[in-house]
């Protein structure tokens, strides 16, 4: 079907009229006739003049024809041709063959396979499942599924981008998707899908355990352990023998580790297990030997909050690795000391030796400064059971705390920052808007004070480039189990159009794709072509005009 992208071009038609107005006024030579009076001449030019007619019919045709095409050109003329619907495809992640979901979905997926639906992989290329992968699902095997998985990188995993992919590679066919529940597959931008596409994210009842960091303590090694379901994701502290170097720790549900020291420093480093399948290793865990050490320094004004963050750094202590050495001073100490963290409780700013060793690994806390100002706010909460502390009064944050390299840990129900980390070579300094003061906030008697403190002291990886994210965060990228609610993935398809049914059987036939050829560059050919014989045309008749030579 002929069709015009712009139809509005068409008004360059009304240049048809030049070439019908040279013509009607065209006058061909006129010849030389002996006369012998001139008083008929007058006449016979007024007659003329009103007997005006088309002449040289045919160049008027290529002249005109020549126009209307340039015409069409520049309306964007494209030929549109209707082909056969798409036959479907159906789109599984790698990780849930072998599993009971997939295995519930197989009489669905088999009766679309009958209705021309290809299977493919939701993996980079989309390549078709094998029989031999159908035949490894029905025995229960994950081995081949497991080995493509892990071949494909975690960032080409993100659910969002890759359907999005799928509806451009198979344009105008229905998708059936199919995916793990895991969150950690849903990252990045969330964009709406098109209603052709049907997708149910299956239960896996996967776990993952995982070492997340480990300390000596004494004659004892602790470590916290990270373990995740599709529910929650938790950590507990184990307490182990230390072991000795080359020595082995082995922890049920773990891979063994080995305890190795040398010039890197104490790790834990994976020991492979023969016959174990090949693949990424996993990172060495560093062992921390030395204690947290912690200083606070308070002016008199500043006293209350040195007792209240004294006791829930102390309340907080039971859940480091490391033992924690709290120091409390009423004189400005010196960075030569080099503390893991240094609590600066004074109007006074931070100094710029200070500052140096925060380029070199010092963390530093500093609290409002100044009388604050009357606020009506509350904190938001980190947890779902944790009671909101209010705050009374608060100071704007310095300048440096809202700049580029800094971001808010702690908000408000406003989303105002009450504590922001501004990173500086390798350590941080955290602005807290609010002070740990009755008068200010609520924070300093607060329950939840303890475990926010704990989240400030987790250790973090060694790597200033890495932050953030922090290890906790790459870790539970690796092993997060929790699941999607599959009411977001509807929330998702909202915008553009019907929400997909929930049966693949009920899926609509897609609407039939249509194959668009531009016209363009034929119609320029034409446009040659026709000016080509249009020049012939007329410089014949000028060759005719010309009187011959006697």
């Amino acid at each position: 079907m002929f069709t015009l992208l712009t139809p509005a071009a068409l008004l360059a038609l009304l240049g048809l009229a030049v070439p019908v107005l040279i013509h009607l006024w065209n006058r061909r030579p006129g010849r030389e006739v002996a006369v012998g009076s001139l008083r008929w001449l007058a006449a016979g030019a007024n007659r003329r003049l009103r007997n005006l007619k088309p002449e040289q019919l045919w160049l008027l045709l290529l002249r005109s024809a020549l126009l209307a095409v340039l015409a069409v050109a520049l309306a964007g003329p494209v030929w549109r041709q209707r082909l056969p619907a798409g036959r479907g495809q159906v789109l599984v992640s790698p990780e849930l063959l072998g599993t009971p979901a997939f295995a519930a979905q197989r009489p669905a997926i088999d009766s679309l396979r009958r209705r021309g639906y290809a299977l493919r992989w939701l993996v980079t290329g989309f390549p078709k499942v094998s029989r031999a992968a159908l035949r490894a699902d029905s025995l229960g095997l994950r081995d081949s599924a497991r080995v493509l998985a892990a071949a494909t990188p975690l960032g080409s995993r993100v659910l969002w981008a890759r359907v999005r992919q799928a509806t451009s590679t198979f344009s105008g066919q229905p998708l059936y998707v199919l995916t793990p529940a895991s969150l950690r597959s849903f990252q990045g931008t969330q964009s709406p899908l098109p209603s052709e596409v049907t997708w149910q994210v299956l239960p896996t009842a996967a776990t993952a355990t995982w070492l997340q960091a480990a300390a000596i303590r004494g004659d004892s090694m602790r470590l916290l352990l990270g373990l995740s379901s599709e529910t929650q994701t938790s950590f507990r502290q184990v307490s182990v023998k230390k072991p000795t170097p080359g020595g082995t720790v082995r922890l049920a549900g773990l891979p063994a580790f080995r305890f190795e020291t040398g010039t890197a420093g104490n790790q834990l480093q994976p020991v492979r297990e023969a016959g174990a399948a090949s693949g990424k290793a996993s990172p060495a865990i560093p062992v921390r030997t030395q204690p947290l050490r912690i200083v606070i320094y308070s002016t008199a004004d500043y006293a209350p909050d040195a007792r209240y963050l004294q006791a829930g750094l102390r309340a907080a202590s039971a859940g480091v690795l490391a033992p924690m050495v709290i120091s409390t001073t009423t004189t400005a100490p010196a960075p030569t000391s080099r503390p893991d963290w240094l609590f600066w409780l004074a109007d006074a700013p931070l100094p710029a030796a200070w500052r140096a060793a925060v380029g070199q690994g010092t963390q530093v806390w500093q609290e409002a400064v100044g009388p604050g100002r009357a606020d009506k706010a509350r904190l938001a909460t980190a947890t779902a059971d944790e009671v909101p502390a209010s705050i009374f009064k608060r100071s704007p944050l310095p300048a440096q705390a809202t700049g580029g390299a800094s971001y808010p840990l702690w908000t408000d129900g406003q989303g105002r920052p009450v504590l922001s980390r501004q990173l500086l070579g390798q350590g941080a300094i955290h602005y807290l808007a609010t002070r740990l003061n009755p008068n200010w906030s609520e924070l300093a008697n607060s329950p939840a004070l303890p475990a926010r403190l704990l989240a400030l002291l987790q250790p973090e990886s060694t790597d200033a480039a890495s932050r953030p994210p922090t290890a906790l965060d790459k870790a539970l990228g690796l092993h997060d189990q929790r699941a999607l609610d599959p009411a977001q993935l509807r929330l998702s398809s909202q915008d553009a159009g019907p929400t997909p049914p929930k049966s693949p059987s009920a899926q609509a036939i897609a609407p039939q794709s249509v194959l668009q050829t531009d016209l363009l560059p034929w119609l320029v050919l034409a446009a040659g072509l026709l000016f080509a014989f249009e020049r012939l045309l007329a410089y014949r008749r000028e060759n005719q005009a010309l009187p011959s030579a006697s």
